[in-house]
């Protein structure tokens, strides 16, 4: 029913370079992005017979990924393991992307009002040697206040700042750190088959999770906002939100401590139930290679047809997450997280900007 998966070809062949040394032909490769995760991670393992250990190969290193002559990760080397048994001498290396400097830096000590998210990039993630930033909203939405406490790190931070704008925050492969959203108005362009007859297939294994474990019939929140020096307190507010894909009763009931305002608390209220939604269904897929029909490499963010007649699926799905594996004598393969259409939002927010 499914296509084999077959040896690396050139446009599927994992790279990786340090200080100016390419290294390849891997016993193992794993090189994940995913958007719901801060920092995409990487891993590779190769055979050293002739026992001599790369001198440039250091932790903290950066380091370049590639898939053919196209970049997918930039990063430093986090952790390295050299071992030596009975008929092995092996290198191991692992990694995150540029990311994982912002989640392991404290921000500055700092307590501001009315902070815009450019102030926070041009602060907070600047200074750790982040230069390469684009920002995909029309306006930027002040916080109220913000104050970094010792331990906060920069993502913190960051994060904040783009949830107070109805954005994400993620870093591109060629090192770029974006604050923005999903492009729902893309067209789905790549196509996942899966046919009784075999005719078409090009999924190796294609495995469907529905879930209602996280997903409520309905949604209470109760919420209450600190008093600022030309506002008042707010008190007693609460918001109703319902699931109707939830045919049983299910309720839930939560406080939220700090909101603006009712509207703000619907918002929330909106961007849970949608949350709850997202955990609840996967498509979990495999690829043969790295790259889909069209020659293009398997990035998150991408809208693509799934057609499966074993599940009774044919519709647009997004992916959210995918990971490139391979290694010598393995072929390549590519694991695909897929969502339903249209359903993660970083943040639901009150009000446009």
């Amino acid at each position: 029913m499914a296509t084999p998966a077959k040896p690396a070809a050139a446009d599927h062949a994992v790279s990786l370079q340090i200080a100016g040394r390419r290294h390849s032909d891997w016993t193992h490769y794993s090189i994940d992005s995913d958007l719901a995760v801060p920092a995409d991670g990487w891993q590779v393992a190769l055979g050293l017979p002739g026992g001599v250990f790369p001198p440039e190969v250091e932790p903290g290193a950066m380091i370049q990924v590639q898939v053919g002559a196209e970049t997918v990760l930039m990063g430093r080397v986090d952790d390295i393991s050299h071992s030596v048994a009975a008929g092995s001498h092996q290198l191991a290396l692992s990694g995150r992307d540029l990311a994982g400097m912002l989640l392991d830096c404290s921000a500055p000590l700092l307590t501001a009002k009315n902070m815009t998210l450019r102030d926070v990039l041009e602060n907070v993630v600047k200074p750790l040697g982040i230069a390469r930033i684009r920002v995909d909203a029309k306006g930027s939405r002040p916080l109220e206040k913000i104050s970094v406490d010792p331990g906060n790190s920069a993502w913190d931070v960051l994060t904040r700042a783009a949830q107070a704008n109805g954005l994400s925050a993620w870093f591109d492969p060629d090192g770029t750190l974006v604050v923005g959203g999903p492009d729902y108005s893309q067209p789905a362009g790549a196509r996942l088959i899966l046919r009784r007859d075999g005719q078409g297939n090009n999924l190796l294994s294609l495995a469907e999770t529905r879930s209602h474990a996280q997903r409520y019939s309905e949604l209470t929140l109760l919420g209450q906002g600190h008093g600022q020096a030309l506002t008042p307190g707010r008190h007693a507010m609460k918001h109703h939100s319902f699931d109707s894909d939830v045919c049983y009763h299910k309720p839930r009931i939560q406080v939220e401590p700090d909101a603006a305002s009712p509207a703000e608390l619907a918002a929330r209220a909106d961007k849970m139930l949608a949350d709850s939604r997202l955990a609840g269904y996967t498509l979990s897929a495999t690829v043969a290679g790295h790259r889909d029909s069209r020659g293009m490499l398997w990035t998150p963010g991408q809208r693509i047809e799934v057609e499966s007649e074993p599940h009774g699926i044919n519709g647009v799905y997004f992916l959210m997450a995918r990971t490139f594996e391979g290694g010598r004598g393995q072929g390549s393969v590519t694991r695909l997280t897929l969502k339903e259409d249209k359903c993660w939002i970083p943040v639901m927010r009150a009000g446009k900007q």
